[in-house]
């Protein structure tokens, strides 16, 4: 809420600050600058996990690294304006197969960014993301002033994929301890049939 109203007055960096000061709450720690390419190690552990899905987002949900099953299972993430395949553009812009699982990832990686974005508020690429989004998308624009956060990630989907048919899969997003500032997700079989389709 604070940081919707510090955006709303456009208050300043010291202005937000003493925003803050006066409700009594801590300043989001300000974080430091971030890969915008995948480690070598962190891009052969995403493709090393196959048979299972696998990525590897920076803070901004930039996809760094995506494995080939991945690509098959879920779909191939499209290039934006600015260069960057980004997941929340994604799965914002590319309706998809338009279900409750796509729109609970939508929501879920929105509130995760905004997690992020907190402790990034003066980022450029943050801004122009958010902006963009808030053009192009309508399910963003109704999603950005709910200020959902979430910082973490462990479930289940249940896919009803095309070809390969129904998919049970536990999900689970984790930081790796060499480069916290990613977030490495991964998949794997929630059941029998949908090991015997990954070829676990």
């Amino acid at each position: 809420m604070l940081d919707a109203l510090a955006r709303v007055l456009d208050l300043d960096p010291p202005e937000r600050t003493h925003l803050f000061d006066l409700a009594g709450v801590a300043v989001p720690t300000a974080a430091g600058p971030y890969p915008t390419e995948a480690p070598a190690e962190l891009a052969a552990v995403v493709e090393g996990l196959e048979p299972n899905p696998a990525y590897l987002l920076g803070p901004r949900t930039d996809i760094l690294a995506w494995n080939r099953v991945a690509t098959r299972l879920i779909g191939t993430p499209t290039q934006g304006p600015d260069g960057t395949v980004n997941l929340l553009r994604w799965v914002f812009t590319d309706p998809g197969d338009g279900g409750p699982t796509r729109q609970a990832t939508a929501r879920n990686t929105l509130a995760r960014f905004r997690a992020e974005h907190a402790r990034r508020y003066d980022d450029p690429a943050f801004t122009s993301l958010i902006g963009e989004l808030l053009e192009v998308s309508p399910a963003f624009r109704e999603l950005w002033p709910r200020h959902e956060v979430l910082d973490a990630q462990l479930g289940t989907k249940r896919i009803e994929h095309p070809e390969l048919g129904p998919l049970v899969l536990h999900h689970l997003q984790s930081i790796p301890t060499s480069h916290p500032d990613l977030r490495l997700t991964q998949f794997v079989p929630g059941d029998a049939r949908t090991r015997a389709v990954l070829g676990g």
